[in-house]
């Protein structure tokens, strides 16, 4: 194997390290600047964008074992990948393709699964990590919400008979 291909089999794999996803688009009619616009918008959720070789991500992505993805590996070909929060990169890819109609997504990697493009567009559907980190919060803290009230509510009564019984007999509140 030649030096330059192995050193961007090396680069692509070292990219695929990088998440527990990979999103595979086709980057075709794209401009430098809506490139660099698409990175910094992906930036914030801590993903990349890099135009690879299929060969290369190929070869790379059966290194790591990573499911068989040659049917996604038609024409230009660009990974979205970094940290672990697959919905955000889903939800500003999704978003940038809706506002500038250009790129598509070919598929993804989602754990060890491959998944089609129509259940990317349905994971940028999902509600962020901090909002399911605060719904899961709210539905800990209903239950002690609820014991505190019950706990309290005899006593609550006893205090309003007592009030009642003052009013009744003519005392001051």
């Amino acid at each position: 194997m030649r030096v330059e291909k192995k050193y961007l089999i090396e680069e692509v794999q070292n990219h695929l390290k990088k998440s527990d996803y990979v999103i595979l688009t086709n980057y075709s009619g794209i401009t430098v600047d809506e490139t660099a616009e698409l990175r910094e918008k992906l930036a914030e959720d801590g993903a990349e964008f890099h135009v690879v070789k299929n060969s290369s991500l190929k070869v790379a992505a059966k290194a790591l074992g990573l499911p068989e993805m040659d049917e996604s590996l038609e024409g230009p070909t660009a990974i979205i990948v970094g940290g672990t929060n697959s919905p955000g990169a889903a939800k500003a890819i999704t978003s940038f393709i809706k506002d500038k109609k250009k790129l598509e997504v070919k598929s993804a990697v989602l754990g060890d699964k491959l998944i089609s493009a129509d259940e990317v567009k349905a994971l940028a559907e999902l509600p962020s990590l901090d909002a399911l980190r605060g719904q899961l919060l709210g539905l800990l803290n209903q239950p002690g919400t609820m014991l505190v009230r019950v706990l309290s509510a005899p006593a609550q009564q006893f205090a309003n008979v007592l009030q009642a019984k003052v009013r009744a007999e003519g005392g001051e509140d």
